[in-house]
């Protein structure tokens, strides 16, 4: 691929990423997603539905809202556990279009020796076993995901390594997003 057919793609890229945005902000402006959860009725469900949502920039606070009123109907424990799965299938869509799709258009509009450069500081040292960790800390944070699984990704993490950390990450930040809430 050249590079300005790269540039193409990253801007057909960076399309997507505006549709989505777009998208997420109605969803969460108009209410839909609050009346879509509150069809689903179980707390599991719904608890997952959200969850799925609690991964990107652009849906973490209707999201993160979403799981503190469910909290008030069920089990924080049941609540943290299901959103954290619906979590790990939201933040899979993120790791595989950042790794597979949005990195390679980025990394081929670039000159060579420019992405060289960037790849061997994650391959290389300290960031070597640092990214992996700043990536997984910033999953278990009320922070958004992307950048997180754009760290784990440039370290080029397994997927069955992956799953678990973020699992874990994602009910740690949900359960203290619904503890913290309730504490206040």
């Amino acid at each position: 691929m050249k590079r300005s057919q790269a540039r193409r793609e990253l801007i057909k890229d960076f399309l997507l990423i505006c549709i989505g945005i777009a998208l997420a902000l109605f969803l969460s402006t108009s209410g839909m997603l609050d009346q879509m959860i509150s069809l689903i009725g179980n707390t599991a469900a719904a608890s997952f539905f959200a969850g799925i949502f609690f991964t990107s920039v652009f849906t973490l606070g209707p999201a993160s809202v979403t799981l503190v009123n469910i909290s008030e109907y069920g089990d924080p424990h049941t609540i943290a556990l299901w959103g954290a799965l619906g979590a790990v299938c939201g933040d899979l869509v993120l790791f595989f279009f950042i790794r597979d799709h949005f990195a390679e258009h980025i990394t081929k509009s670039l000159r060579p020796s420019r992405v060289r450069r960037i790849l061997a500081s994650f391959h290389l040292g300290f960031m070597k076993w640092l990214s992996p960790i700043l990536g997984a800390l910033i999953i278990a944070s009320p922070l958004p995901d992307e950048f997180g699984m754009a760290l784990l990704g440039m370290s080029k993490i397994r997927v069955a390594v992956l799953i678990p950390i973020a699992f874990a990450m994602n009910m740690l930040g949900i359960y203290g997003l619904i503890w913290f809430t309730n504490v206040l």
